[in-house]
């Protein structure tokens, strides 16, 4: 597995992302695309994403990249929509005509997260790794002595 590292956390988080032009206009074509393509990679760059993956389609985006803990979907997701819009309605005026509202992007996006642990695997880790009954289904004694089960 790839894992990433920061100054205190090892992590693997991946999100598959898509999202679409407003109205589903088929205008990411020719330059446009190559543009989208190039500011979602600066963009992710900036942000310390990983790009994985990645399709620029003729009216959505898909991408699929690794991000830090500390970004939240929404997060990504408005970084991402709000700089390529920006800088394509600067870069090419003829969309202005066609979104006039200034809206390039629709509002929404569809995002999954990307696992690579089974529950399986976590089950084998936690039996191995931590307490040494770890048959007890993670319980805890209460003041009074009684048992409190979690699982």
């Amino acid at each position: 597995m790839d894992y990433r590292h920061g100054s205190h956390t090892v992590y693997q988080i991946e999100y598959h992302f898509v999202w679409v032009t407003k109205y589903r206009y088929k205008i990411l074509k020719g330059e446009v695309a190559e543009r989208v393509r190039e500011l979602v990679r600066q963009t992710c760059e900036a942000f310390e994403m990983r790009i994985v993956q990645g399709v620029v389609s003729k009216d959505h985006v898909h991408i699929l990249v690794s991000c830090p803990p500390e970004m939240a979907p929404s997060e990504i997701m408005r970084r991402l929509k709000g700089r390529t819009s920006s800088y394509l309605f600067e870069e090419f005026p003829h969309l202005k005509k066609r979104y006039w509202g200034r809206h390039f992007w629709a509002r929404g996006y569809f995002c999954v997260t990307v696992g690579q642990m089974t529950e399986e695997m976590i089950k084998q880790y936690l039996e191995h790794h931590f307490e040494p009954n770890p048959n007890d289904n993670f319980t805890l004694l209460c003041s009074n002595n009684t048992k409190l089960l979690l699982a």
